[in-house]
C-alpha cells in the first residue's frame, strides 16, 4: 500500500506542474490599461488622493495631480516607524533633510521642534505607525513647478533609504 501511494504522489506531480502553469500563464492579461483622465479636484470637491507611506517607500508612485487643483490627501503611514510626507522641490527637500539631521539623536526629554524658513517649507505631514492624517492641498497652477515637486521622508536617515517619490501631471477630463 506504501508504494502504491508513492507512485500515486509521483504520477500527480506533473499534472500538478501542469495545472498551475496553466494557471499561471491565465493571470497574464497583458498591458496595464492606460490611466482614464482625472477629474480635477476644487476647493467645494476636492478630489481625494490615498498616499501610503511604508518603509522606505511611498504608494503610488509617482502621484497624478492636475495643475491648480485642489485635492484631499490620505496620507496613511503602513510602516513600522513614524513617516513623514514632505511635498515640494529640491530645495525644499534639502532643507528638510539638514533640518531632521539637526534634530537627530536628541538628548532626553521632549522631541525638539524642527522647522524650516517659509520659503523652503512645501508641505509636510507627520504620521505615526499605523495612524492616518488628512490635509487639502492645492497644487500649484504653474506645470513647470509641479513638474519640479517630489516627495520625500526626511525622518533621519529616511530619505537616505531612498525614501522617495514622485509628482506627475495627469491628462485631465475637467
Amino acid at each position: 500500500m506504501r508504494s502504491a501511494s508513492v507512485c500515486f504522489s509521483l504520477a500527480l506531480g506533473p499534472v500538478l506542474a501542469l495545472l498551475v502553469g496553466v494557471v499561471v500563464s491565465g493571470c497574464d492579461a497583458g498591458p496595464a490599461a492606460p490611466t482614464p483622465p482625472v477629474v480635477p479636484g476644487s476647493s467645494s470637491a476636492p478630489r481625494e488622493v490615498n498616499i501610503v507611506l511604508k518603509d522606505w517607500v511611498f504608494l503610488p508612485d509617482p502621484v497624478d495631480v492636475v495643475p491648480g487643483e485642489t485635492v484631499l490627501l490620505h496620507v496613511v503611514n503602513g510602516g513600522l516607524e513614524i513617516h513623514e510626507l514632505v511635498v515640494g522641490d529640491q530645495a525644499v527637500q534639502d532643507a528638510w533633510e539638514i533640518a531632521e539631521a539637526a534634530g537627530a539623536d536628541p538628548p532626553p526629554g521632549p522631541t525638539p521642534i524642527v522647522s524650516v524658513a517659509p520659503d523652503v517649507a512645501g508641505l509636510r505631514v507627520v504620521v505615526p505607525s499605523g495612524r492616518r492624517v488628512d490635509v487639502v492641498w492645492t497644487v500649484p497652477a504653474d506645470p513647470a513647478t509641479v513638474a519640479g515637486l517630489v516627495f520625500g521622508c526626511h525622518i533621519p536617515g529616511h530619505w537616505a533609504k531612498g525614501m522617495k517619490g514622485g509628482v506627475r501631471i495627469a491628462s485631465s477630463d475637467g
